[in-house]
Order: C-alpha cells, then structure tokens, then sequence
C-alpha cells in the first residue's frame, strides 16, 4: 500500500474513532443519566414502601392491640359472668336446703307467695300447685282434704309441682295463672339481682 493510501486509511480511522469516542461518551452519559434517574425514582419507590409498610404495620399493630383488649374484657365479662351465676347457683341450693328442711321461715315465705299470687290473680276460686314435699305436708294439715280457705278465697290442691319450693295459682278455669315458684322469683329478679350481685363481688 502507497503512502498515500495509508494516509487516507490512517484519517478515515482516526475520524471513525473519534465518532465512536463521541459515540460512546454519549452513550455513557446517557447510561448515566438513566442510572441516575433511576436510582432516584427506585429510592423514591422505597421511601414510598417503607412509608405504606409502616403504616400498614401501625395499622396492624393498633388492630392487633385492639383485638386483644376486646378479647381481654370479654375473657373478664366471661369470668365475671361465671362468679355471678355460680353465686345464683350457690344461692338456689341453700334455697332448696332450706325448702327441703321445710324451717319456720320457709314456711312464712310459703305463706307470703301463696298470699302474693293470690292477690294478683284476686279471684275467688283458685287452685294451688306446690312441689310433692309440700304437697304431702298442706295435705296432712289438712287432714287428707284437698281444700282449704283463706279469708274469702278457697283453694283446692292440684297435682304435685317439679319445683324448689313456692307455688303455682291459677283459677278454677286455667285461664289465668301466676307462677310464683322460687325458681320463677328468682328469673324474675335475676337482672335486678344480677347488677347487685356485680356490684358486691367486683367493686
């Protein structure tokens, strides 16, 4: 090759080579400039992230925290509520005891739900149902006789009751009937009971 020629050659590569330098330093520049952007935008990603998990994790934590305050005050509703019935429960077995012993104040408290009922009921005519032990005592009261009055009102036994104590009325009809056994005093005044009971165990 001529000396000429390589001169030629020699310009044509080193412009090529220069274009490719400028080439390439843009195209660095360029990388650079995308890195750049895009570790920020990624940076801006992760502060974004770490900002929803951290209110995403307080979120769950104060969730967390809640449920278990609800299942702490229904664990203490819970208990309260089993010391409350087993002092219900405490209370009908010292009831039956004292029904079963058949004590003189039993037999006044007798006497004042029979009364009780029967003012409520103000009929003339009524017949009175009283557990099987009562029964059999009224029965030898009276000598075998079903019937007995009070006052003006007569009443006449019916069969045996399943019941601590007290007694149904209800007139000769059936239509009207008050239930005033202990077991029915004792629903009846449970919720009234219940807060009194409450308030003598937990104050």
């Amino acid at each position: 090759m001529s000396s000429g020629t390589d001169k030629i050659v020699s310009s044509i590569m080193s412009e090529a080579q220069e274009k490719a330098d400028v080439i390439i330093q843009d195209a660095n520049a360029e990388v650079s400039a995308i890195t750049a952007k895009a570790e920020k935008t990624a940076e801006a990603e992760k502060i974004k992230i770490q900002e929803n998990g951290k209110k995403q994790s307080d979120m769950r934590y104060q969730q967390i925290i809640s449920e278990a305050k609800m299942n702490a005050r229904r664990a203490e509703l819970g208990a309260k509520e089993e010391v409350i019935e087993a002092a219900f429960a405490k209370a009908t077995e010292q009831l039956k005891n004292e029904a079963s012993s058949n004590t003189e104040d039993y037999k006044d408290s007798l006497s004042l739900m029979i009364k009780e009922a029967a003012d409520e009921i103000a009929g003339k005519d009524l017949i009175i149902q009283l557990n099987e032990a009562d029964t059999k005592e009224m029965k030898d009261q009276l000598s075998g006789s079903s019937t007995f009055q009070i006052e003006d009102i007569t009443f006449t036994l019916g069969e045996p009751i399943d019941a601590i104590g007290g007694a149904i009325l209800k007139t000769s009809n059936g239509d009207i009937e008050v239930n005033n056994t202990i077991e029915a005093r004792l629903d009846r005044f449970k919720s009234i009971l219940r807060s009194e009971v409450a308030e003598i165990l937990f104050k």
